[in-house]
Parts: structure tokens; C-alpha cells; sequence
């Protein structure tokens, strides 16, 4: 059904990437209608476009600021969900999930691999668009922190189910049966959890955290 989006080697076609790049579009104007309709003005603010996009790229540039690499996917990165968070945090979470949804279309064309139409999902849209739960938070004390270990909990569950549906069934055939129920979780967990601890190490350091304060206080 889409092997005209995708090569025998998993990979996008051209087509492929023509596609993604106006679905992508597409979600990023929707996360922009839904910001402005939860912010104050109740209308598209052209603020909002900018933070929204500033976010986006920051997250994208940061993706390739690779820490450490894991062998079967997946990556220690210099705080590339953090900026997804902050969006989330500022706008709200439907903001939030709109703007994970286009960041995914970027790393689906980054990174592209295909296995199947849900494992896709699992890896790249619901995964990033669960990002998005971190506006639950907002309004908390240490919301952003809060917001940003649920968003990172959330993103693995969805990683860990695709790992589950598809990735063990590719594992070499001496990999040890015990540890097929568990594998998934520890490996995913392993690089989000190793990110998530270094992302909030830094944003709990107080020049940081006043730095994040104001940047809100310009987004809003």
C-alpha cells in the first residue's frame, strides 16, 4: 500500500519525503492554531509562530548533537525533547502534541525506517506527540520538571511498544528468550531515562532555570 513512499530498505522514497515534508507543514499550522486559541488573545499570534518554529529547530539542531548512539536506534541527544516540553509548557498540551507531531515528520525524514504503518506510529508520531502531556503540568510547582519526566515516560512507553510489536522479532537468533519481556523497556528507557536525567540536571540549575522563566514570560 505505500511502496511508493518506501524503499525495500525501509528508507523513504522521494515521494516519500514530498509527503512527509507537507504533512509536516501541515501539523505545524495546526499546533499554531491550537496555541492561539489557548492563549489569552484567543487568536494566532504571530509570537506564538516564531517560539513555536524556534522550538522546532532547536529541537531538531540538538537531535544531531549526538551524546552517545545506541546501536538499534535511539540516542543520548543535548536536550532535544526539552524544547517540544517547553512549548508544551507554555501553550498547552494540545499545543504541545501538534507541535510533537510535526517534529516527528522532521525525525522520520532525519532518520527514516520502516517496518510497518504502526510501527512508524510507535516510533516516530505517537512517540514525539506524547511530548505533548508535559502541559498537564504547567500550572504545578517544578512544572517544567514535572512536565518533562512525564513526557519522557511517555514517549518510551511508546517506543517500548513498538519494540515489542516488531523490533524483537528482527533480534538475532541466539538472543536469550528471558529477556524478550523485558528487553524493550530497559532498552529504551536506558537512553531516554540517561537524557532525561541530564536534561533535568540542567534546567534545575538556577541560572538556568531564571534563563527558562524569562524566555517563558516573552513566549506568553
Amino acid at each position: 500500500m505505500f511502496k511508493f513512499l518506501v524503499t525495500a530498505e525501509g528508507g523513504l522514497t522521494n515521494t516519500g519525503y514530498i509527503v512527509c515534508i507537507i504533512v509536516g507543514i501541515v501539523l505545524f499550522v495546526l499546533a499554531i492554531l491550537f496555541a492561539g486559541k489557548s492563549s489569552e488573545k484567543r487568536k494566532m499570534s504571530t509570537k506564538q509562530l516564531v517560539f513555536c518554529g524556534i522550538a522546532m529547530a532547536l529541537a531538531f539542531i540538538t537531535s544531531y548533537m549526538k551524546i552517545f548512539e545506541m546501536p538499534w536506534g535511539g540516542s543520548v541527544t543535548l536536550c532535544s525533547m526539552l524544547f517540544i516540553v517547553l512549548i508544551a509548557n507554555w501553550y498547552g498540551v494540545k499545543a504541545g502534541i501538534f507541535v510533537g507531531l510535526a517534529y516527528s515528520i522532521l525525525q522520520f525524514i532525519q532518520e527514516p525506517f520502516v517496518l510497518s504503518f504502526f510501527q512508524v506510529c510507535c516510533d516516530y508520531f505517537l512517540a514525539f506527540a506524547a511530548l505533548g502531556i508535559a502541559g498537564f503540568f504547567a500550572r504545578s510547582s517544578y512544572g517544567l520538571v514535572k512536565g518533562y519526566i512525564a513526557a519522557v515516560f511517555a514517549r518510551g512507553a511508546f517506543h517500548a511498544l513498538g519494540g515489542y510489536l516488531y523490533w524483537m522479532n528482527y533480534m538475532p537468533e541466539n538472543f536469550p528468550q528471558s529477556l524478550k519481556s523485558i528487553y524493550p523497556i530497559a532498552y529504551n528507557y536506558s537512553y531516554l531515562l540517561t537524557e532525561g536525567l541530564i536534561t533535568v540536571f540542567i534546567i534545575s540549575i538556577p541560572a538556568v532555570a531564571k534563563a527558562l522563566n524569562q524566555v517563558k514570560r516573552m513566549a506568553l
